[in-house]
């Protein structure tokens, strides 16, 4: 079964394996499937589900909704987040303002069909709202009992500084950040993640396997597998083009022997080595299968040693990016509304 962890210093354990429906849920995946994913991650010990309000337009929460009707509420971590554009895209349809901010977390419980979230997160910074404002907000979601927790997701170590200052002049304290992360995206090691071990926050990380390279389905010289990420025209192709080279490609298939060092598939290595970082609480998977569920869990409790991992960096050697300007460099500088 998943082990679980506290989110940052507070009382709160999530799963160390958490499901997300990102890129899933309510686009590439049918409803019986999504719903039979989700049921597959309760089944291994996954009580952690993180969604937002963006994902296939809110179709995604709806989705979660549905598929978690009838399970107790209090054996669940729900999150969500809110930022990126959401309904027809009017003026106040996007950002951290504190109109779309108490709109949107209304329309997100609606959705989930419950009375609050466990964790509500700022989904980017946005440049073009007084962070005094978006804080204030987040308090008073907080006070009214519609959200127990408050994140951020790929904000700068300033930036995040700056937040959980505001938030305990205003009563309530961030506890997570949700950034990208995985043995080739390593942006957050320079500054996010000292930041945050000072501050007692957690890391929730997104897109563990690369989305999807590092499974070591993509083969140097070979045809992309039909159906698979990098052919999805909706997004997912894009998403994952940054990886989708020759060099990469044959430096995941040379961490083969690593993993069955381990008896691992090469994706359940890519998870387990993120959570090897003790300041990350949990690695977010998705799926379009149930199966997928149920051996990406297996990555939880797993300890690499020290010589692997030294082999894994010997491997990918400069594929790797580190640059800890990326996650300013790859940031909304203006709101996409």
């Amino acid at each position: 079964m998943v082990n679980h962890r506290y989110l940052g210093n507070s009382g709160l354990k999530i799963s160390e394996i958490t499901y997300g429906n990102w890129l899933t849920h309510g686009s590439q995946v049918e409803n019986d499937a999504a719903k039979a994913c989700v049921r597959a991650a309760l089944d291994v010990g996954i009580t952690s589900f993180d969604t937002a309000d963006v994902y296939a337009n809110t179709a995604a929460e709806t989705v979660l909704g549905e598929a978690l009707a009838g399970v107790r509420r209090e054996s669940t971590e729900i999150f969500t987040k809110v930022y990126w554009p959401t309904g027809p895209g009017g003026p106040n349809d996007c950002g951290l303002s504190r109109k779309h901010i108490m709109e949107s977390i209304d329309g997100s419980l609606r959705r989930l069909r419950t009375d609050y979230v466990d964790l509500y997160q700022a989904h980017r910074y946005d440049t073009e709202t007084p962070l005094a404002e978006t804080m204030q907000a987040f308090a008073d979601i907080v006070r009214q009992g519609k959200a127990l927790y408050i994140g951020v997701s790929e904000w700068t170590a300033d930036q995040i500084r700056a937040g959980h200052a505001l938030s305990k002049e205003l009563g309530f304290q961030l506890i997570s950040s949700q950034p990208q992360y995985s043995m080739l995206w390593r942006v957050i090691e320079p500054e996010v993640v000292p930041t945050s071990r000072e501050l007692g926050m957690s890391q929730i990380v997104w897109s563990p396997v690369a989305q999807g390279v590092l499974t070591g389905k993509y083969v140097p010289g070979q045809p992309l597998p039909a159906g698979s990420r990098a052919t999805d025209e909706k997004g997912g192709a894009n998403m994952i083009k940054r990886f989708m080279n020759d060099d990469v490609l044959a430096r995941v298939q040379g961490l083969r022997p690593i993993a069955a060092e381990l008896d691992l598939s090469l994706a359940q290595l890519a998870v387990a080595w993120v959570l090897q970082n003790d300041n990350v609480a949990a690695a977010l998977i998705g799926a379009s299968r149930p199966e997928q569920v149920v051996e990406n869990a297996k990555a939880s409790g797993v300890t690499i040693p020290a010589e692997l991992l030294a082999r894994i960096d010997e491997v990918l050697g400069d594929a790797v990016v580190r640059d800890a300007a990326m996650t300013a460099r790859t940031a909304p500088q203006t709101r996409p509304v």
